[in-house]
C-alpha cells in the first residue's frame, strides 16, 4: 500500500507513476540504442544518423499525440482552462521546436571538443551516449530548480525575458564564431590535477589500467575520452541556462518542459554524424536563433505584462509562437543551404 500510495501521489502536478513511466520508456530506448542497434564500435554514417533521428522524431511525434488525446493537464499551469489539451500540445511542440533549435548550436561545439582530444569517429558516439545520461540528469535539476521558481513567483518570467532579449542580441551582434580555447579551461586543469590522465586512446574505456611511472603500480587513468565527456557535459550545462528560460517561456507545466527537452536532446545527439560534417552549411543559423529569443523575450513582456497585468494588448495565442519559432528557424536554414551551397562540407 505504501508503494502505492507512493507512485499514485504527485510531482509537479501530475503522478509521479507517470513520471517513472516517461523516465521508463528513455531508459529502454538508450538501452536499444546502445545495447542493440550501436552495441559495437563502429563510425555511424549520415544515413544511419538521419535514420535514428527519425525515429527519436516520430515518437517525439507520438508523445504529442498523447499529449493531446490523454494527457491531463494542471490547469494551475495554464493561463485559460478552457482547451487544456489543445493549449498543451502546442506548448509541447512548441518546446520541443525550440529545444531543439537552441541544442542545434550545440553541435559545433561538440564537434570542436572531438577534434580538440582527437576522438576516432567510431568511439564518438560512445561518447555521446552518456553524455545523453548527464544531460537527463543535470535538465531534471535546472527544469524542477527553474519551476519551483517560475510557479512561485511569477514575476520572475520578466526576467527571464530580459535575458533572453539581451542573449538574442549579444548571438545577434557577435562577431566570433564556434572558438573554445580548451587548453585553459578551468575544469580540465582540475581534472588534470586531481587525476591521472593518459594521452592515449586505446579502447572506447573511459578509464584504463596502466603502470604509474612513479610508483611503479598499476593505477587507473582517466583516458581523452573522459575528458571529452566533461567537456561535452559543461557545454550541455552552459546550453541549458539558454534554453530552460526559454521553454519556461512557452510553458509553465513541468512536465511539458521536461519531455520537450529530453525528446529534443535525443533527437540532438542522433543528428550529431548526420549534420557535423556540414556544421558549416548552417553558418546564418545563429541569426534565426537569436530572433527567436529575442521573439520568446518579447511574448513573455507582450502577454504578462501588456496584455495580462495592465489590459493594454490582446493575449498572444501558443500557436503564434510556434509560427514565429518554425518561420525563423526555417528561413535561417533556408537561407544558410542557399548561401553556402557552393561550399565544399567539413571533413
Amino acid at each position: 500500500m505504501d508503494v502505492l500510495h507512493y507512485l499514485t501521489g504527485e510531482f509537479a502536478g501530475q503522478p509521479i507513476w507517470l513520471w517513472l513511466s516517461f523516465l521508463g520508456v528513455i531508459g529502454f530506448l538508450l538501452w536499444l540504442d546502445l545495447g542493440v542497434i550501436n552495441n559495437h564500435d563502429a563510425v555511424i554514417s549520415p544515413a544511419k544518423s538521419a535514420l535514428m533521428w527519425f525515429g527519436f522524431a516520430s515518437l517525439a511525434g507520438l508523445f504529442g499525440l498523447y499529449v493531446a488525446y490523454v494527457y491531463e493537464p494542471d490547469p494551475r499551469y495554464y493561463l485559460s482552462p478552457n482547451n487544456l489539451n489543445q493549449q498543451a500540445v502546442i506548448q509541447y511542440f512548441t518546446g520541443y521546436l525550440l529545444e531543439t533549435a537552441l541544442a542545434f548550436d550545440n553541435i559545433f561545439v561538440i564537434s570542436l571538443i572531438f577534434t580538440y582530444f582527437a576522438v576516432p569517429r567510431e568511439y564518438q558516439h560512445r561518447v555521446l551516449f552518456w553524455g545523453i545520461i548527464g544531460a537527463i540528469v543535470f535538465r531534471a535539476i535546472f527544469i524542477s530548480a527553474g519551476a519551483a521558481v517560475v510557479n512561485s513567483w511569477t514575476w520572475v518570467l520578466y526576467f527571464f525575458a530580459a535575458f533572453l532579449i539581451w542573449t538574442g542580441w549579444r548571438m545577434l551582434t557577435s562577431n566570433g564564431g564556434h572558438e573554445m580555447n580548451l587548453a585553459d579551461n578551468g575544469v580540465l586543469k582540475f581534472v588534470r590535477k586531481h587525476m591521472k590522465v593518459t594521452d592515449r586512446i586505446e579502447n572506447h574505456n573511459f578509464f584504463v589500467k596502466q603502470i604509474d611511472p612513479k610508483s611503479g603500480k598499476l593505477a587507473t587513468y582517466a583516458t581523452p575520452l573522459f575528458l571529452a565527456l566533461i567537456m561535452v557535459e559543461g557545454a550541455d550545462i552552459v546550453f541549458a541556462v539558454d534554453s530552460v528560460p526559454a521553454i519556461f517561456a512557452v510553458t509553465r507545466d513541468p512536465f511539458i518542459v521536461y519531455t520537450s527537452n529530453i525528446f529534443a536532446i535525443l533527437g540532438l545527439r542522433s543528428m550529431y554524424f548526420m549534420l557535423a560534417a556540414a556544421v558549416e552549411r548552417f553558418a546564418y543559423l545563429k541569426y534565426g536563433l537569436s530572433l527567436v529569443l529575442v521573439l520568446i523575450g518579447v511574448k513573455i513582456i507582450w502577454n504578462f505584462g501588456l496584455s495580462k497585468e495592465l489590459g493594454w494588448a490582446p493575449y498572444l495565442e501558443p500557436h503564434w509562437a510556434l509560427i514565429g519559432t518554425l518561420s525563423l528557424i526555417g528561413g535561417a536554414i533556408l537561407y544558410s543551404l542557399i548561401r553556402t551551397r557552393k561550399r565544399p562540407a567539413a571533413t
